[in-house]
């Protein structure tokens, strides 16, 4: 049988690699590392972590990411194995010795007698007759840029990301909050009230702006640092050191809303959410791209009232970056619409965070799989971590598919809403914060049954 090529030797296409060669087809994975380096990179091994060594929380009862770790655990996952073999104390995270963990996704890999690596740079896209996943990540280089963009008749990939704060909407304070469109224009589905509105008085903005002032905010790598800000995306603390009314005047204006809970006072400011996925279960803050350190976003954030609460899905950033607009280049597979022979896998599709990357590598090689033996791929249920994964990165859980489509962390948000018990087994009414840890409870355990059913109907057969 022809062998399945996969380019990029990092997390996602070691994963897709493995997946294909347990079961039973060739494989062949190029890696461009040590003929070509790259800014972030130190070694020549697969699989390297080049930011933090946490795989975070390992918590399977109650975070998404615990869940995600647990149904590649099913899935024979070898990052996950490797991971495991070489964790560090780190609380309930899961924490690993990168040299290690890196030097035993090496080793399983050259071992294996299905796989073939080979070292060098791919500057093109191979042409139809060959199985493909691209897994290159965000610092795919300039020749294989331009081959992609080409055969997606993409402009350009996203090489700036303007990201906005995504919140929890169980975690927004409706006592202070209210949703209403300004001028209560209505959408395209009629709806008048298409926005959650936080209102500032004029003493509670002045604080805010104080505080965007005075936070440290992250520095941009080298290969960032000539990369210009876009007029349209500023970072909002780049807008308040314009001058104190900017915000006003701009995202945080207050024209058009009448406070709900008191119509007689008129906000001087507002910040707005917006609805981010189907489920209304995550907003996004409007405006909010930011270039602050994750902690001093918190503890900005929650100054604005009915936000003093809030849990975040995702924290801001703006960073030079290689992504695809996913919902509209790739089907459901993972497949490249223009090209079909073509899979794309791992942190370019638009997924954040190491073992986002390695869980789409995962589905990236099943679904080769699948194709080589002349089956429609199995796509997981979106009630499970990769499913709900799979959902945002290919569209089908955004709200509007056709617009600006930015990278997400899995999270809880991006799952099919479930029914959250009001009481608990001894009939005990349920409330505030306990509420919201029994719906993560159910969430995950409805994750990993509906995971390990896929896998049992369409498990590979592992290689001795």
């Amino acid at each position: 049988m022809k062998p399945v090529r996969v380019v990029g030797g990092g997390l996602a296409g070691s994963e897709a690699a493995w997946q294909i060669a347990s079961a039973g087809l060739p494989v062949i994975l190029t890696e461009m590392r040590p003929l070509t380096g790259t800014p972030a990179h130190k070694t020549d091994g697969l699989a390297e972590l080049v930011c933090s060594n946490s795989f975070r929380s390992d918590d399977a009862e109650n975070n998404a990411v615990g869940v995600l770790h647990q149904e590649m655990r099913l899935a024979g996952s070898l990052v996950m194995a490797s991971a495991d073999s070489h964790q560090l104390p780190a609380g309930s995270a899961l924490a690993v010795d990168r040299d290690a963990f890196s030097a035993a996704v090496t080793q399983a890999i050259a071992a294996h007698p299905l796989i073939t690596v080979e070292r060098g740079e791919v500057n093109a896209l191979p042409a139809p007759g060959e199985s493909v996943i691209i897994a290159t990540g965000p610092l795919t280089s300039d020749s294989l840029s331009a081959a992609i963009r080409e055969a997606s008749g993409e402009d350009q990939l996203a090489f700036f990301d303007a990201i906005a704060p995504i919140v929890h909407r169980d975690s927004v304070d409706m006592d202070t909050a209210w949703f209403q469109s300004r001028y209560d224009k209505p959408g395209p589905g009629g709806d008048t009230a298409a926005y959650l509105n936080c209102p500032l008085s004029r003493p509670q903005y002045e604080a805010f702006i104080d505080a965007l002032l005075a936070a440290e905010t992250a520095d941009f790598r080298d290969w960032e640092k000539d990369t210009p800000y876009f007029e349209g995306c500023l970072p909002i603390e780049v807008m308040a050191a314009r001058g104190r009314e900017t915000l006003r005047y701009g995202p945080m204006k207050p024209v058009g809303l009448t406070n709900r809970h008191k119509p007689d006072e008129k906000p001087w400011a507002v910040v707005q959410l917006r609805q981010d996925n189907r489920q209304g279960s995550l907003f996004n803050m409007v405006g909010f791209q930011t270039k602050m350190k994750y902690g001093e976003q918190a503890k900005a954030f929650r100054l604005i009232p009915g936000l003093q609460n809030a849990e975040f899905a995702r924290l801001g950033g703006i960073h030079r970056n290689t992504f695809l607009r996913s919902p509209k280049i790739l089907d459901a597979s993972l497949r490249m619409k223009a090209a079909p022979h073509i899979r794309f896998a791992g942190q370019i599709t638009g997924c954040e965070g190491y073992v986002e990357s390695a869980a789409v590598g995962l589905m990236a090689g099943r679904f080769a799989v699948a194709e080589a033996r002349g089956a429609e791929p199995a796509l997981p249920p979106e009630t499970s971590a990769h499913g709900a994964l799979l959902a945002h990165i290919t569209g089908r859980s955004l709200l509007d598919p056709d617009a600006d489509f930015q990278p997400m962390n899995v999270n809880f948000g991006l799952f099919p809403e479930i029914e959250t018990p009001q009481a608990d087994a001894e009939g005990r009414k349920i409330k505030g914060k306990e509420r919201g840890f029994a719906r993560k409870r159910i969430l995950a355990r409805r994750a990993l049954a509906d995971f390990a059913a896929w896998i049992e109907r369409n498990g590979l057969k592992e290689v001795a």
